[in-house]
């Protein structure tokens, strides 16, 4: 299963702001979050697409969204292949 590259980068986050994490751990979350930035991948056309599918999920799971409206979240997902 392929990680979510926005959670990741939160995670990583977590970990540097962390008081009971170590200075070694620390450093390397913050290395960790340069590459990722450096790289794109947080910029990546996965992380749009993975960030749209949860979009999609929070508004089936919404309880002042249409029904009209969760079901085209619901194909949106399915043509996403993420149903």
């Amino acid at each position: 299963m392929a990680h979510n590259p926005g959670n990741v980068a939160r995670g990583l986050k977590a970990a540097i702001s962390n008081p009971n994490n170590s200075e070694e751990a620390k450093e390397r979350a913050q290395e960790r979050l340069e590459q990722m930035d450096d790289s794109g991948e947080l910029n990546s056309r996965e992380a749009h697409e993975d960030n749209v599918a949860i979009g999609h999920k929070a508004a089936i799971s919404n309880p002042n969204i249409s029904e009209e409206a969760k079901e085209r979240s619901a194909q949106a997902l399915e043509e996403m292949g993420r149903a």
